[in-house]
This record gives C-alpha cells, sequence and structure tokens, in this order.
C-alpha cells in the first residue's frame, strides 16, 4: 500500500495565547519572530508550561528581547542545567522588521507585546505585535460589545 504523503493539518498549533494583550492594547501590526530557546525550553513547551501575561518586547542594541515570558521547567530536566524560567530570550527578526518596530515604539503610546506562541512546522514563533495602550472606556466598550454579540448569537439560536 502506498502511503499519502499529505499529512493532515492537526488543528490549531498555538502553544500559548495572550488573551490579556488584546483586552489591555489596540493591536496595530503583528510580527512573526523566531525565539532562540534551549532543549529544556522546548520540552516544556510541548508540554504547555508557558505564560506569556506579563511579557512584552525589549528593543536594544539592534536585538529585539523577549522579556517576562515565563517558561516552566519539567521535574525530569536535566540536573547539570539550571534551568531559570524568566530568563530573557532573543527574538530572530530581519533588520528591516527591527527597524520598523524600533522607530514605532519611540512615539509616543506604543509599545512591543508578545501576542502568541505557536508551532510552525518544527520550530517555535513567536507573534510579536506593535500596540497602543486602551483607556478604561475603551475596555468598557469592548466588553459591552462582545457581550451584545454573545446575547445577538443567542436570540438568533432561539428564533
Amino acid at each position: 500500500m502506498a502511503k499519502s504523503s499529505k499529512k493532515g493539518k492537526k488543528g490549531d498549533s498555538s502553544i500559548v495565547i495572550n488573551k490579556k494583550a488584546r483586552h489591555d492594547y489596540h493591536i496595530d501590526e503583528t510580527f512573526e519572530a523566531g525565539v532562540a530557546l534551549s532543549g529544556w525550553e522546548v520540552k516544556s513547551l510541548r508540554v504547555g508550561k508557558v505564560q506569556l501575561v506579563d511579557s512584552y518586547v525589549l528593543l536594544k542594541d539592534g536585538e529585539a528581547w523577549l522579556i517576562g515570558a515565563q517558561i516552566t521547567p519539567l521535574d525530569t530536566a536535566s540536573t547539570h542545567v539550571i534551568a531559570d524560567p524568566l530568563r530573557d530570550r532573543k527574538l530572530l527578526l530581519h533588520r528591516k522588521e527591527l527597524a520598523k518596530l524600533f522607530s514605532t515604539t519611540q512615539q509616543s503610546g506604543h509599545t512591543c507585546i508578545a501576542v502568541k506562541l505557536y508551532w510552525k512546522k518544527h520550530l517555535i514563533k513567536c507573534q510579536i505585535a506593535l500596540a497602543r495602550g486602551k483607556k478604561e472606556f475603551d475596555k468598557r466598550a469592548a466588553t459591552k460589545q462582545r457581550e451584545w454579540n454573545i446575547e445577538k448569537q443567542r436570540i438568533m439560536r432561539k428564533g
């Protein structure tokens, strides 16, 4: 029997999504960046032991760094490696993307945040975004709109 050469997609390849970022910020533009990780971190990501809630991207010396992302080491991690769950991780971007990020974050009100970690084939990618902070009334309006959309769906199902 011949094996099929195409494999079916197994659904979403997301490892973790930063939902708080969409609540706190207006997302203007997103970029895909590679992440420089060590072996124990990749193993922890396979299990899903990661948090992006308080993480952000720091741009310094022409490089991008992921700060505040917590990757919890597994209990079965190697004993000769000192695992720091909050270490700074380098993000791999093209020079033009780094220049755009740097110039935009210099403007007032803009920041760069990590939105999502996901698999792309066998590589781990980080989706980062240029964002502007939301005001309190913007957050309330977004919540009100989301609740109204849910209510509309309920009404449509009934009638």
